[in-house]
């Protein structure tokens, strides 16, 4: 048999121009050689030409997915998230301003009055050990002093203004401490709480014992994304209108890093005209553009000088876009098109919807992109927007696509090119995740589990994967509905799927 040519699965190149639409379930990779441990792979990627991540997560600017307390965790484990629009530019601008003035990966959500103010009920102390007293009573003013719980509590008139009650200044560290610090000063000090806060005596955060003991449990943190001035790096999503250029006015100001346009279909003169006046306008502000599935749409793009390109229209969970207007493309085939189109040009991929699981990160980055954009998969943690309901015995939070109607009665419709339509056509849906916890735990373990599918390819980084598939070593076949079942968890009375 020797010199017998061997000839197993398909080439990249071969399979993904025979005319089908793939999703990346619908495709599977065939195994490589091993000659390197799983800890060796090195997930470290580019988001845009020039903002280095060190894992190749992005949270999606979707109302129920990015806002502060998820992009602050992001930047912490070594992605970045990008800040929904559909708000006021002033709201979207400070939820860009407290995620970049904190070092610690978790926001609490302190309580704020003023000395004149009264304290009327108990529950003004659930989501704190204590309430702030400031100036204004907001955390944008001087801060005067602290009542606690149990001092409030024996009170005999409760409704007697603050000034009658609190206490002094507490003990405070600065806003600029690590997680690192928070935890030695309260441990050093033996305190149950401390208020992080700025040089102009404003509250920043505030740091609990409870919180250290919780972010102490999970996976240890990787490189955090930290932009040249120290602080961490934040996206903001914006849309092509001409009222957009004044909203990217407030964005710089707030410090974005990178801005993400944000529309269901990119190639558009509206997108076109909106990368040339950032770039010549901001010249040091990496722009995403799309979104877009073709080599065409990806072209124009590149040629209009984008710095990073979103790929995916309608693969999300919660989108509707192939079923109403019939455009899109599956996603494995749109992420394989535009990422060897964008690579000619060293433009950066974002593979954005269809993540379910860590299979599909690592076939969304071996097929060409960088990163991967994920909403359902984040969405539902702690640091995801919202409160969390029962639904039965489940607990639950609200997620829905920005081209449902009711994200578009907020203003959502814009990414749709339907803000100007008399008539509303929902493109998405809203519906509910499952509590998953916080994106501290569970995304560190993701990234192990697609650093033992890199294993598995003999890819020991995303560009050592990207060149085993160009070259053709890598080989995929299309799975078969049989194929896709075996592949999952099958013939079993019950069980109980805990992914770690």
């Amino acid at each position: 048999m020797a010199g017998f040519p061997i000839e197993d699965g398909f080439s990249a190149s071969r399979l993904f121009n025979q005319g089908f639409s793939y999703t990346y379930d619908d495709v599977i990779f065939l195994p490589h050689y091993i000659d390197f441990p799983t800890d060796s792979v090195n997930l470290t990627t580019k988001l845009t030409k020039n903002i280095e991540l060190s894992i190749p997560c992005i949270s999606s600017p979707m109302d129920t997915v990015t806002e502060s307390s998820m992009a602050v965790s992001m930047a912490a484990l070594g992605g970045i998230g990008i800040i929904h629009y559909n708000n006021l530019a002033s709201e979207q601008a400070a939820l860009i301003r407290s995620a970049k003035s904190r070092q610690i990966p978790y926001i609490s959500d302190p309580i704020f009055k003023t000395p004149s103010d009264s304290i009327d009920s108990v529950s003004d102390f659930e989501s704190s050990p204590c309430v702030f007293v400031t100036e204004s009573g907001n955390s944008k003013s001087k801060l005067l002093g602290i009542v606690e719980k149990s001092d409030w509590e024996i009170l005999s008139e409760k409704n007697t203004p603050i000034s009658c009650y609190m206490l002094g200044l507490p003990v405070s560290a600065p806003s600029n401490y690590t997680f690192e610090q928070a935890a030695a000063f309260l441990d050093t000090r033996k305190l149950d709480y401390v208020p992080l806060v700025s040089d102009q005596d404003e509250v920043v955060d505030l740091v609990t014992m409870k919180d250290v003991e919780r972010i102490r449990g999970f996976p240890k943190l990787g490189f955090p994304t930290l932009g040249i001035d120290g602080e961490f790096m934040v996206g903001a999503a914006m849309g092509t209108r001409e009222e957009d250029k004044e909203r990217l006015e407030h964005l710089v100001k707030a410090g974005a890093n990178v801005v993400v346009l944000d529309s269901s279909q990119g190639n558009s003169i509206y997108q076109i005209e909106m990368i040339k006046y950032v770039k010549r306008n901001y010249p040091e502000l990496d722009v995403v553009g799309g979104n877009v599935v073709t080599a065409y749409q990806a072209q124009n793009l590149i040629q209009a000088g984008v710095d990073g390109l979103r790929v995916g229209m309608g693969s999300g969970s919660i989108c509707t876009t192939q079923e109403v207007c019939a455009v899109g493309r599956g996603q494995a085939t749109a992420v394989y098109k535009v990422s060897t189109i964008a690579d000619h040009s060293g433009v950066p991929v974002i593979a954005d919807g269809g993540i379910a699981n860590s299979g599909h990160i690592v076939k969304a980055l071996v097929l060409g992109a960088s990163t991967v954009m994920m909403g359902s998969f984040l969405a539902g943690s702690s640091e995801a927007p919202g409160v969390y309901e029962y639904q039965g015995n489940r607990r639950v939070k609200k997620y829905r696509g920005m081209g449902s109607l009711e994200a578009m009665t907020k203003g959502s419709d814009a990414r749709y090119l339907g803000d100007k339509s008399k008539l509303k056509v929902a493109q998405g849906v809203v519906g509910a995740v499952p509590d998953k916890g916080s994106i501290l735990k569970f995304i560190p373990y993701t990234m192990h589990a697609v650093k033992q599918g890199f294993q598995d390819l003999g890819a020991s980084s995303l560009q050592s994967a990207h060149d085993l598939l160009r070259s053709d070593v890598l080989r995929l076949e299309v799975r078969t509905g049989a194929a896709q079942a075996e592949g999952g968890v099958h013939d079993l009375v019950s069980y109980k799927k805990k992914p770690f």
